[in-house]
């Protein structure tokens, strides 16, 4: 390897190290501690997720069982002190030893988060009213932790944070614009809230990271530390490498497959961009579109179900639908998304007239090989109705030995799948600035790994069909995966019939390993999912989300569109440079509400899930988007290419992944909300191909380099396929609407089941004539409007041709919606309008006209075409 080239590839781990595990490289005793340090977090995660410590207590009467907060406190502790020692706090600080200053900070943070474990019965007592001594430990403790951010993650959540703390101390001062004004808290109400209670700090989101995130983190680590990460490398260049631009394409796929258990698009990039962007520039792409299609792909990675870059979790918790539901929702825009960014790679591939790498030789005929496959597909299958059969059985029938019998599936399996790998040679990483005369075949590289899809199928197991929760879930699949890193050395020893002594120490040392990296990977999680609860305390303490909501719907001026572009860009901005986790809880804090009370207003209703995805979709974007984007710092550093035209056109190829977000904001089949199974197919086939449309476009090329009018045309046909609705809209209104007293006859005859959309208006604390809309199922047979709303706990009555609403009894079905409303003022809370959906013709018909246009496109184009398009 050249100089030039592995002062890339140093330069790339160096920023990981800086952004992900740290830079500081300590060595002997103090190397040794916090290695100690690091693997005691990790086991301490894997104890408080067990049944071990109720085991335990029952066995030796000891209190040895931690309760949610005790764990996130100690979950704070391990991770500011690990940012102590991992991370220097100044540029020119020591590397390689610890200075006085950071022993100082250490001490500081271990005390201030584990003060409230040793004091937390005291603090109970004194609820709300805090000593000098908890001011003290408050005060500490948030000062230690922005110096933990500022040394993990730089500046940019410091500055987030630290602007919402002033301001819940300093809202009421003159000199800030009434509209932004608050009443102000006292230093004592402030610090309790921000660190001695479970609302700011150490709130949802350091709870979440403590009991799920650490998790998959550590499965993720512990995955990679065995060698997946290299098998899922080389697995995608196997099969996709021989095609055009076949590099390029490996690296999408190995993006997605890393996306699986990466919690880090950064880590991501470097992991597998070190090996994926030398050989696309050596195949003809130029640097800066190399490191480009890695940082789309590796940022794409964040949005991959099931994991997402670990923020799914807190998506789930914050939006209160099931983990299971959030991986569903996600599928569809993920897969797609990556699939028009492997047409796009080809796309590029063409437009350069470029070749794949060489293919290996068939040794099988095309009928053996499609033999082959058909009796892969009936094994698998038949293997699969064994084990759900089975399950079934004693799932039905003994449910005490389901879980042992899984047990037993899963080492029968694993062995058999180790036997296999057994018979191949090891795969080695291989140098991507060396020559590759030939593509190993896929089949020899899937055989070397097969048991890495084992802890993964646990895991999927775990959620989709047994439906642990996700802690549970992480606990099962970690275990599995703890289980296999121990043992597949001495197994594979075994069956090639050599000697096993020193393969346990091997598989050890990898256990110990990727159990100290899931730590160092976990510390700016940690700290970043602590400083988000700062904002997220501020929020709940201040209601500055309204705030926020009332400037964006100024500078909108009431049009759904433009709010919709501004939340987009104030997302990008709020996450530029800040990792998956803390990126989610900041724009979701800021920004989910103000689409659900805009959108309430202007009479568009929205699954909160959709909106969720809408703000983190965009806040991920900022990995990409010029000027901070660390992704594409980091893959021009590999690249030696410019970092900013990297960022650039990463985000040309992002615009697809920007496209989703409005997409199904308004067309939320997407998301497979409310969806039958073949419909979903549907739905996923359509938006493939629009989505592909989409990205021909945006490339100007097609079956051809394509004109101005043709990718204008395409444009429009993949907008058609997206949202039928829009045209159908514009032909037949999508509600009956009714005001005044015809509202209650339109509430008397609509049929049970049906979703009414009801539009409120009336005066709320600050504003007297605020509106919102929202759905209301019918959940009675059709009958007295009136029976019909006090079924739903709602009490209306005719007052001068005007249907008023009076105040749900507080604790009722719509009573935490409609506290929005003032009801004892002088204007009443009126019922505007009443909407029911209308009976219209399929909106798919639209999908007629457009693809008689694509036919159109598609035949003046094959006049041109000089090569084959796929």
């Amino acid at each position: 390897m050249s100089a030039e080239k592995h002062k890339a590839q140093v330069d790339a781990t160096e920023l990981v190290a800086q952004t992900d595990t740290g830079a500081r490289n300590l060595s002997g005793s103090l190397g040794t501690l916090v290695a100690a340090i690091a693997f005691s977090w990790s086991l301490f995660q894997l104890y408080v997720a067990s049944s071990v410590p109720f085991w335990l207590h029952d066995v030796t009467g000891l209190k040895l069982i931690f309760n949610n907060s005790e764990v996130r406190f100690i979950h704070l502790a391990f991770g500011m002190v690990l940012a102590g020692f991992a991370y220097p706090l100044f540029a020119n600080s020591p590397r390689y030893r610890l200075p006085w200053y950071d022993w100082l900070l250490i001490a500081a943070a271990a005390v201030s988060c584990l003060y409230l474990v040793v004091m937390r019965e005291a603090i109970a007592e004194r609820a709300g009213l805090p000593t000098d001594v908890d001011l003290v430990i408050s005060s500490v403790g948030l000062i230690v932790l922005a110096i933990s951010v500022y040394r993990t993650l730089g500046l940019p959540l410091v500055i987030v944070a630290g602007v919402f703390l002033l301001y819940a101390f300093f809202g009421n001062q003159p000199f800030l614009p009434e509209a932004i004004q608050w009443r102000g808290a006292s230093f004592g109400k402030a610090m309790w809230h921000y660190w001695m209670q479970l609302e700011g700090v150490f709130g949802v989101a350091v709870g979440v990271s403590a009991s799920m995130i650490f998790l998959f983190v550590l499965f993720g680590s512990l995955l990679e530390k065995a060698g997946a990460g290299n098998y899922f490398i080389k697995s995608a260049f196997a099969l996709l490498g021989h095609l055009r631009g076949g590099p390029a394409k490996a690296a999408v796929v190995a993006s997605a497959m890393s996306g699986l258990y990466s919690g880090s698009s950064i880590a991501n990039v470097v992991t597998t961009g070190t090996f994926t962007i030398p050989l696309m520039k050596r195949t003809g792409f130029p640097a800066e579109k190399s490191g480009a299609v890695e940082v789309a792909s590796s940022v794409n990675g964040q949005l991959m179900p099931p994991v997402m870059g670990a923020a799914a979790f807190l998506i789930a918790e914050f939006t209160g639908v099931g983990y299971h539901e959030v991986v569903k929702h996600a599928f569809v825009p993920a897969v797609i998304s990556y699939i028009a960014l492997v047409y796009i790679v080809h796309l590029e591939a063409l437009k350069m007239n470029l070749k794949g790498l060489p293919k290996p030789p068939a040794r099988v005929t095309l009928m053996q090989r499609l033999i082959g496959v058909l009796t892969g597909f009936i094994g698998i299958s038949l293997l699969g109705m064994a084990v759900y059969y089975v399950l079934g059985f004693f799932k039905a029938n003994i449910p005490g030995l389901t879980f042992p019998v899984v047990m037993a599936i899963f080492a029968v399996i694993y062995v058999f799948l180790v036997r296999i790998a057994s018979k191949m040679p090891d795969l080695e990483v291989d140098d991507p600035n060396a020559p590759i005369k030939e593509l190993p075949l896929a089949s020899d590289v899937g055989k070397t790994g097969y048991y890495f899809i084992l802890p993964i199928v646990v895991l999927i197991w775990c959620i989709l069909l047994e439906r642990f929760s996700p802690s549970l879930s992480a606990f099962y699949a970690t275990m599995a995966m703890i289980f296999i890193v121990l043992t597949q050395h001495p197994l594979k020893a075994f069956f090639r019939a050599q000697d096993i002594a020193g393969t346990f120490k091997r598989g050890f040392n990898d256990f110990v390993e990727g159990m100290i990296g899931g730590a160092r990977n976990m510390i700016g999680i940690a700290v970043a999912t602590a400083a988000a609860g700062v904002i997220v305390g501020t929020v709940s303490i201040t209601g500055a989300h309204q705030m926020i909501g009332e400037l964006v719907e100024y500078l909108s001026g009431g049009n759904l569109l433009l709010m919709l572009v501004l939340v987009a860009i104030m997302s990008l901005i709020l996450g530029m440079g800040l990792p998956t986790t803390a990126n989610y809880l900041v724009v979701s804090s800021l920004m989910a509400q103000v689409i659900v009370d805009l959108g309430a207003q202007n009479g568009f209703v929205v699954p909160i899930i959709a909106v969720h995805f809408f703000v983190f979709y965009f806040g991920i974007l900022a990995d990409v988007t010029p000027p901070v984007g660390l992704a594409a710092f980091a893959a021009a550093a590999i690249s030696r290419g410019d970092p900013i035209k990297t960022g650039v056109q990463g985000f040309i190829y992002s615009i697809r992944t920007a496209l989703l977000p409005f997409l199904f904001i308004f067309n939320t089949d997407l998301l497979l909300i409310d969806v039958t199974f073949n419909h979903a197919i549907f739905v996923f086939a359509v938006a493939v191909v629009a989505m592909m449309l989409f990205a021909a476009a945006t490339q100007g090329y097609f079956f051809a380099r394509s004109k101005m009018w043709e990718s204008l045309t395409l444009l429009l046909i993949a907008f058609t396929l997206f949202r039928p609705g829009f045209w159908l809209d514009m032909v037949e209104p999508p509600f009956h609407q009714a005001t005044g007293t015809a509202t209650m006859q339109m509430l008397s005859e609509a049929p049970k089941e049906e979703e009414v959309r009801l539009r409120l208006q009336g005066p709320d604390f600050d504003n007297p004539d605020k509106t919102i809309t929202w759905t209301l199922p019918l959940t009675v047979a059709e009958g007295d409007a009136e029976a019909r709303l006090a079924a739903a706990g709602l009490s209306v009555f005719e007052e001068d041709g005007v249907m008023v609403f009076e105040e749900p009894f507080p604790g009722t079905q719509h009573a935490e919606e409609l506290q929005v409303f003032d009801f004892y003022g002088d204007t009443p809370v009126t019922l505007a309008r009443t909407e029911v959906k209308a009976q219209r013709m399929a909106r798919e018909l639209f999908y007629i006209p457009a693809l008689l246009l694509l036919a159109l496109v598609i035949m003046v184009q094959r006049r041109r075409q000089t090569q084959p398009a796929f």
